[in-house]
């Protein structure tokens, strides 16, 4: 087993001094050497247009531009180097896994991903310059995988494949902007029908109404439906399906079967976080090992977050971080049975190997 950690991060104030704040703590740190060893060997599939760049997240959340100028004026890079590292617009993801289910008054989701990508930051941020105050794990520093927001919106994503791309945001950036730009369900689906998408993607959503959507998002279309579990297949834009379902299926079809005995959100962790109830993963070597179980819950404005399986929750009350209330902790600890390496914590998290 190996052990590991994510930082948590708190910040206050604008955009540009969050992302100031971010750059100065990114120097020399092993997340951007180790992007940059991965950058040698992966070459990118995409090109860097500023102005389009700008224009695409301006016309979403302006803000977000700012705390990217922040992150490039501390790190001394040009936009070109910030964009292609942090923009989140017409980059690539690879593939993951992922699921989610909700209930009630919660919502839990298993990020399922390759460990040499995880960064391990845990970001609580209130801006003062526009913009709903957010907590969640963060993706390519600016974006975020999962999250809640201070109205009780929570967002989290699952993959379905990444053919024929299209000009637009992918996944982590785009629930950044949901989570600061929307306060419920309504004006999620609606800002998600409006935003162009790089890849295929479901995207959940949901609030203090208890009311879960899932909206299927490809570059060739969106779809809307109602359910309380997803994993990684489309259920209306079945043409955009990868071939091979198996395991989606049968993690969906195990959630299902157990979802009547989920009476708290406490029951539902357990089911995705414990290593032998079927949903947690252990295919890290194939960028779908779960490295993370997220838990929101809207009304109370609590999250839980563990690292690793078998684990019990770090549990954060978000409304007394809205008021001022400051976290005491600096880290996250955990562990996973793997010893591929961490792209923040180790040297050799790179595709050399």
């Amino acid at each position: 087993m190996k052990p590991i950690h994510s930082e948590i991060i708190q910040f206050r104030g604008t955009h540009y001094d969050f992302g100031y704040k971010q750059g100065e703590k990114l120097k020399n740190s092993l997340i951007l050497e180790n992007r940059a060893r991965q950058w040698k060997v992966r070459k990118a599939r995409f090109s860097i247009n500023v102005q389009e760049a700008k224009d695409a997240i301006h016309q979403f959340a302006p803000t977000i531009w700012d705390e990217l100028v922040g992150l490039g004026d501390a790190l001394g890079w040009s936009m070109e180097e910030v964009l292609k590292e942090f923009g989140g617009y017409r980059l690539d993801y690879v593939r993951s896994g992922c699921s989610i289910v909700t209930g009630e008054d919660y919502f839990i989701r298993n990020y399922d991903y390759h460990p040499k990508t995880y960064e391990g930051r845990y970001a609580f941020f209130q801006p003062t310059d526009g913009g709903y105050a957010t907590v969640g794990p963060t993706q390519r520093i600016t974006g975020r995988p999962d999250g809640m927001n201070e109205k009780g919106l929570v967002i989290g994503y699952n993959f379905m494949h990444r053919r024929k791309p299209g000009i637009g945001f992918i996944c982590g950036m785009i629930g950044r902007m949901v989570l600061e730009g929307c306060a419920n369900v309504k004006e999620a689906v609606d800002m998600l029908k409006k935003i162009p998408h790089r890849h295929s993607f479901s995207y959940v959503v949901f609030d203090r109404s208890g009311e879960t959507y899932i909206v299927e998002a490809s570059p060739r279309g969106i779809e809307v439906r109602q359910s309380n579990v997803c994993t990684n297949h489309f259920e209306i834009m079945k043409d955009e399906n990868r071939n091979h379902l198996v395991d989606s299926l049968r993690r969906e079809e195990t959630i299902r079967n157990q979802k009547g005995q989920l009476k708290k959100g406490y029951d539902a962790f357990r089911l995705l976080n414990d290593t032998d109830k079927g949903v947690f993963s252990t295919l890290y070597e194939s960028w779908a090992g779960t490295i993370h179980t997220s838990a929101y819950f809207p009304k109370t404005l609590k999250t839980w977050f563990a690292l690793g399986g078998d684990q019990e929750p770090t549990v954060f009350d978000f409304a007394k971080w809205l008021n001022g209330e400051n976290e005491s902790r600096e880290k996250i600890t955990g562990e996973v049975d793997t010893d591929i390496p961490f792209a923040h914590m180790d040297q050799d998290a790179t595709w050399f190997r």
